[in-house]
């Protein structure tokens, strides 16, 4: 997955400033700014911006921050959706950071408490307000799940176009765990009831601001699939050999995928498969 193996990923909040030879880091409008000659997305640094914002990050031994400039040179905006199908590297990876980060920051630009404009904490990742509200970077848990039946993955696509066949997937709501929330979002979407819950694994999906839980699991009983027709427009079972796509290097929704096909037994109906997990 994208964010696995990365070289020297710090993510904690320094007071500094930015050196000229720094990377810079432009959104706007939900798009971020950035080269990718050669498939190798490179970044501005401060001194072809003409200074930073915020310090964001550092990876593989280069500071990043956040900034404002217009498209110049070989540098271009690029909408999140090329971000995400484009080169999986760490380029790509703080791309999709840097929106989580500036997606916080432009929600919280007020006090929620009593309207006030807010400020960088000089200490930690936060924004506070001299009323004394602090605000921490907004993280929403949600969950990417692997149902599976007599040899078989369930998987859906969204009712929108161009949707791609994934995962049952769902946020966590107020009030239940990250087991019930796979439960009861399988139950919605899918209209199954589910046993034998497995982790797998978690990702940050900053594009979403979200971190992901990876669960396998089995239908208890019965296995017909009931789409709600809102969220989804089709769901249906496959076996191994009908899935003709692979692991995209990014996803965990495509490395659950991937780790189902290549499983020598997957779904088995006792929940006992441990070929499906690490």
């Amino acid at each position: 997955m994208i964010h696995e193996n990365l070289n020297g990923f710090d993510n904690q909040y320094r007071a500094v400033s930015p050196d000229a030879p720094d990377r810079v880091i432009c959104v706007r409008n939900g798009e971020v700014l950035y080269s990718d000659k050669d498939g190798e997305i490179k970044y501005p640094t401060a001194a072809e911006t003409g200074g930073a914002g915020e310090y964001l990050f550092t990876l593989g031994g280069e500071r990043y921050f956040s900034g404002k400039a217009e498209a110049f040179g070989e540098y271009t905006y690029h909408s999140a959706w090329e971000l995400r199908h484009g080169t999986v590297s760490p380029g790509a990876f703080a791309g999709a950071t840097a929106l989580h980060l500036f997606a916080w920051y432009e929600a919280n630009r007020f006090c929620g408490r009593c309207g006030a404009r807010t400020r960088q904490s000089d200490t930690e990742r936060a924004l506070v307000c001299g009323c004394g509200n602090i605000i921490y970077p907004r993280i929403n848990p949600a969950v990417i799940v692997g149902v599976t039946s007599g040899g078989r993955i369930c998987l859906t696509k969204y009712n929108r176009p161009n949707a791609r066949w994934s995962l049952v997937a769902g946020y966590n709501e107020v009030g239940e765990t990250i087991e019930q929330t796979v439960i009861r979002e399988v139950g919605e979407e899918v209209g199954l009831r589910v046993k034998n819950l497995k982790y797998y694994k978690s990702q940050p999906w900053g594009i979403s601001g979200s971190l992901l839980f990876g669960f396998f699991c089995e239908a208890d009983g019965g296995d017909e699939l009931r789409v709600d027709g809102e969220e989804l427009k089709e769901a249906r079972w496959f076996r191994p050999d009908e899935i003709d796509f692979g692991d995209d290097g990014f996803s965990l929704t495509r490395e659950m995928i991937e780790r189902f096909k290549t499983a020598s037994s997957p779904g088995a109906t006792d929940g006992t498969d441990i070929r499906l997990f690490p």
